[in-house]
């Protein structure tokens, strides 16, 4: 009943030929709420029945029957929440009626609208706000991506990189998202057909930049901005911003200014150009000083005659030096974003210092805060403090910045127990440091910083920090590799090997080696794993590296395990196990736990059990990850052995182990043997819910090698249970998996088991 009375309520709507936003504010509702009564989300006020039928012209008595019956009938489940970007809307819009007026009706009559015009003239702020007014007409899902077509020393989004932004945002995981841009963008526009949602592209380069992110079908609104005009992009309606009319500069200039003031605003928005950033920045030195008239800005915008361009200069000489030189340090930041403890160590001042300049500057609006203790730059701000002392080297200050990073990641590395020793040179110590002292604060700091972490990694290798450069490969590896994304973790040691060759320290080179073994094993690439770590292997041993020596040896033995030598793994690890100084207490421990798993694997249980029960029982407590090695070789034994039961059991402690540490990689193999052991136990439904949660993580991830052998154990034992066909299907998807990764070792097992299940 409920959807009956939806449906003549739209018909309402349509007979007033009215927006939902005309309507809304005709019969005094919110536009939201009308959204959900025409949907059947909810149902209305009898008042509000009233004046629908009111405004359409039609008499509301007949709908009084529907109305309470759909009032009297079952609640349905609130809707799901849908995906909202869009930035925080502008507190204080003024002016541009004529033009969002333009942009809210095409919203109705076309598909694609082009807002350009020069850089600070108010484009973002114009597409955000329209999109604030016009998300209810668009219920399916508001989504916004920075392009940064003209974002100053940054490279601009690719069409690739920004339709898989995209996706993801749409929930897609990376494994269902292509490789290729015309793929990507066909999916792009399949998965928009159905919908009714806005999508901001702002700041594009040109139309090029913008086409392949365009719609087909379906009910979607694209706004871009841009400071060019769209002229060849076809269907598009153009929006050019000018500058300000003089009534509406006036009224922004003197909202955020916080008042009238004595003197000739005039005089001051022409020195603006009537530019709203400008205007907003010369009003926000005005309102921070309460004893200055309008006479006294002009006086200091006419100083050295300031054009337009130089609004900035005349703000940044109100500046005393120490909030200058933050101002320009802040230019070269290569990352969105920075907070107060990385912006000491940019400028090499005490926090305090740096917190109170950082507030001065968001007070006069050359710094945003979008977040509390997070702060940014505007594009045109960045450009105007990099212009500020152009000849300045950028070196020292990232050197400052990248030690910085590497000494939180020092301190990330002791909270994660990574146990091979990195020789990371800090060239100089950081003013202060976040206090990183637990777990799950050292993971969360590491989490929000790694996009940062990455962009200045990439500017130490581009400026020839090499140090810095060095240190950044090797901890961000460490520190990273428990969340996945072995491939871009590869792909920064490699660019930085010859980096590491060229400072001709032996232990820095040996450890990149076995960095790149450990990923090229991840990665199932494993003759070139042997390779890297036995070339890692001996420049440890030359340098007397015990436990750096150890732990290749380890890696060493897991590549042989992979290639299913368990006899050479067996060998490798005992090597590794004597060769371990006796003092060194948790490498010994993680090297007998790799051992049980190679002893299992050739099939000595007794052993196996032995030294995974003995090594569980001294780390369950300090080492969490080794205690959780030894639970998978205890439950895979138990499983071996027929006790299904007691695999179960041990393996859903391995995942409370992997959760509360925060490793989803490991999550997601202990998941697979929760589900094996389901299957044995005639589980299906569970195993299948599990197995699910493996993949999802592993897709995530984008781990395709560790996908496909979370596939085959399950495969095995859909078929050791009957279920042939659930088995053909983790063996095919394995096989393409491998097929595609180059994965060889695994294709043979998935071809067999394929034939098998067949």
């Amino acid at each position: 009943m409920r959807d009956e009375l939806a449906g003549q309520l739209s018909q309402l709507r349509d007979l007033t030929g009215r927006s939902l936003r005309e309507l809304a504010r005709d019969i005094d509702a919110s536009s939201s709420s009308l959204s959900r009564y025409f949907s059947g989300q909810a149902v209305p006020p009898w008042p509000t029945v009233v004046a629908l039928c009111k405004a359409a012209g039609r008499d509301p008595r007949p709908l009084r029957e529907i109305w309470e019956r759909a009032k009297e009938g079952p609640q349905t489940a609130p809707a799901a929440p849908v995906r909202n970007d869009l930035p925080h809307d502008v507190t204080a819009f003024t002016g541009r009626r004529a033009e969002l007026d333009a942009l809210l009706g095409a919203a109705r009559t076309t598909q694609v609208v082009a807002i350009d015009g020069m850089g600070g003239v108010g484009k973002s702020a114009l597409a955000v706000h329209a999109a604030h007014l016009l998300t209810a007409e668009f219920p399916d899902g508001q989504f916004y991506l920075d392009l940064h077509g003209f974002t100053p020393g940054r490279e601009r989004v690719e069409p690739a990189e920004a339709l898989r932004v995209l996706l993801s945002a749409l929930g897609l995981p990376p494994g269902r998202i292509p490789e290729g841009l015309a793929e990507r963008a066909a999916l792009w526009r399949s998965e928009l057909a159905t919908r009714r949602a806005i999508v901001l592209l702002d700041n594009a380069a040109d139309a090029g930049h913008v086409r392949d992110l365009l719609p087909g079908a379906g009910q979607i609104f694209v706004v871009i901005t841009s400071r060019r005009r769209m002229v060849e992009l076809d269907g598009a309606q153009p929006i050019s911003l000018d500058v300000l009319p003089s009534e509406d500069a006036a009224q922004l200039f003197v909202e955020s200014a916080g008042g009238a003031r004595p003197g000739d605003v005039n005089e001051v928005l022409r020195r603006c150009g009537n530019l709203p950033l400008a205007i907003r920045v010369a009003a926000a030195r005005l309102r921070h000083r309460p004893a200055w008239t309008l006479d006294t800005l002009v006086e200091r915008l006419r100083e050295g005659e300031l054009a337009v361009s130089d609004v900035f200069e005349m703000s940044l000489r109100q500046l005393d030096p120490a909030q200058r030189r933050m101002f320009r340090l802040l230019g070269l930041v290569p990352g969105e974003d920075i907070d107060a403890y990385a912006a000491a160590a940019l400028a090499g001042i005490p926090l305090a210092n740096a917190r109170s300049l950082l507030e001065d500057l968001v007070d006069v609006h050359l710094v945003q805060e979008p977040s509390a203790g997070r702060y940014r730059m505007h594009d045109l701000l960045r450009q105007a403090a990099r212009a500020d002392d152009p000849t300045a080297d950028p070196a020292p200050a990232i050197t400052r910045l990248a030690d910085y990073y590497l000494s939180c990641m020092l301190a990330v590395k002791e909270q994660i127990r990574i146990l091979i020793p990195l020789p990371t040179t800090v060239s100089q110590p950081p003013p202060s440091l976040p206090d990183l002292c637990e777990h799950d604060t050292a993971i969360k700091w590491l989490d929000t910083e790694w996009d940062n972490l990455m962009v200045t990694f990439a500017l130490t290798v581009q400026l020839g920090v090499d140090t810095a450069a060095v240190g950044l490969a090797q901890l961000a590896t460490m520190a990273h590799a428990r969340r996945g994304g072995s491939e871009q973790l590869r792909e920064g040691l490699e660019v930085t090997l010859p980096v590491a060759e060229r400072l001709g320290d032996r232990r820095v080179l040996a450890s990149h080696q076995y960095l790149l073994g450990s990923l090229l094993l991840r990665m199932g690439r494993l003759d070139e794993a042997m390779s890297r770590l036995e070339a890692g292997r001996d420049l440890m041993a030359a340098d007397g590296d015990a436990v750096g020596e150890a732990m290749c040896l380890f890696q060493q033995g897991e590549v042989r395990g992979e290639l299913a030598d368990a006899g050479g793994a067996v060998q490798l690890l005992e090597r590794a196990v004597a060769v371990v100084p006796p003092h060194e207490v948790a490498v010994r421990a993680r090297l007998r736990a790799s051992l049980s798993h190679a002893l299992l694997s050739h099939g000595d249980y007794v052993a196996a059990r032995e030294i995974a029960a003995d090594v569980l029982e001294t780390t369950r407590e300090t080492d969490r990850q080794t205690a959780r090695m030894c639970l998978d070789v205890l439950s895979q034994a138990a499983l071996d052995l027929g006790d299904a039961q007691t695999a179960l059991d041990l393996a859903e402690q391995a995942v409370d182990i992997n959760r509360e540490t925060h490793h989803a990689f490991f999550e997601a193999i202990s998941l697979a043997d929760v589900a094996v052991a389901l299957l044995h136990l005639g589980r299906p439904e569970e195993a299948a819910a599990r197995q699910a949660e493996a993949i999802a993580i592993l897709e995530l991830a984008a781990e395709p090698d560790r996908l496909a052998r979370v596939h085959l154990p399950y495969a095995e034992a859909c078929l050791a249970t009957g279920n042939q066909d659930t088995a053909a299907r983790h063996f095919q998807k394995a096989l393409e998996l491998a097929t595609a990764h180059g994965l060889d070792y695994l294709a043979p097992e998935a071809r067999s088991g394929l034939s098998r299940a067949s």
